[in-house]
């Protein structure tokens, strides 16, 4: 990514799930990790406690003088400009002021914050699937679908962290309304939850273990099972024509993703491919390749640490949140 990479960052990765901490050093190689489960729906300062639990771990390394930024990709949306959270599936934090909040915790260090997307688009750019390539969109499929982007060789976050979203592109005029706001949102479609809602709405019944999760859907799509295959089928069509029209805004030359749905390998991986040479079809577009990310779970840590890496990087002072 850059060259400025040195030393020694603390990384946190906050979702609805888990907290997870590391010390990160700059090759991206984890020296120790903590987690701890999310209290998704105590009080903010419950939750706030949590993260203070995994930090307070790391703090007791011997590594942890060594420290010289704090990293965090947070579920969004995030305002990295104001250093607040306010992660969907964790009610108590609504504006929450993390940054300081976390800096108050770590005596004052510098501390970089962006949403999950643009740390998982920064971990796969410094050591995954996007590496080598300057201008790259990387998207996470799961219970939603969030994305970020590298343009020009650098991690393109945008004034707030946000940049990237691509979950929420319309690509479907008239469709259903999204809880965003707005109608026919590539999550409504693509997500997870999604793919699973139409095809139980289409009439797919789950087996005798009664799991009517996506990973379901697509175990019967790869056993041949009609709805299922059309579900998945429809979720890449949705991918696909946000992924071109991002392409076509910005010229990216790779797609990687990532998250729980790309787990259904080539059940979501053909007809995306498929429906991308429609879409994609202007000749700068037309090399555009779909990947499948490669960090894996600790895409948010090593994301989070890399751009605690760089806003060190930028200047000894830490980046733009140290105000």
């Amino acid at each position: 990514m850059h060259t400025e990479f040195t030393d020694l960052v603390a990384a946190l990765d906050i979702g609805g799930t888990k907290i997870a901490g590391a010390l990160v050093d700059d090759t991206g190689r984890i020296c120790i990790r903590t987690q701890r489960p999310t209290p998704a729906h105590a009080d903010g300062d419950t939750v706030m406690g949590a993260v203070e639990a995994v930090l307070a771990e790391l703090k007791q390394s011997p590594l942890w003088p060594e420290v010289r930024a704090v990293g965090i990709g947070s579920a969004g949306p995030v305002d990295a400009s104001a250093g607040t959270v306010s992660p969907v599936n964790v009610s108590g934090w609504r504006g929450f002021p993390l940054v300081a909040r976390v800096r108050k915790a770590v005596g004052g260090l510098p501390v970089e914050l962006v949403g999950d997307g643009v740390a998982m688009t920064a971990a796969e750019h410094w050591q995954g699937a996007a590496r080598g390539h300057d201008n790259a969109l990387c998207l996470v499929v799961s219970t939603g679908v969030g994305g970020g982007l590298v343009l020009n060789g650098a991690l393109h976050p945008g004034p707030t962290g946000n940049a990237g979203h691509i979950g929420h592109i319309s690509v479907e005029l008239d469709g259903d309304p999204c809880p965003c706001g707005s109608r026919g949102c590539v999550e409504r479609i693509a997500s997870g939850p999604n793919i699973a809602r139409r095809a139980a709405e289409q009439g797919w019944r789950p087996g005798p273990d009664g799991d009517t999760t996506a990973a379901a859907v697509a175990a019967a799509a790869g056993a041949g099972d009609r709805i299922a295959l059309a579900s998945f089928e429809r979720a890449g069509q949705a991918l696909a024509a946000g992924i071109a029209a991002t392409a076509t805004l910005v010229e990216v030359d790779i797609a990687v993703i990532g998250g729980g749905v790309a787990g259904a390998g080539g059940v979501l991986f053909d007809p995306l491919r498929r429906a991308l040479k429609d879409y994609a079809a202007l000749s700068f577009v037309q090399e555009l390749q779909v990947v499948p990310a490669q960090m894996g779970t600790d895409a948010g840590l090593v994301g989070a640490a890399a751009a605690a890496l760089l806003g060190a990087g930028r200047s000894e002072g830490g980046g733009r949140h140290t105000h």
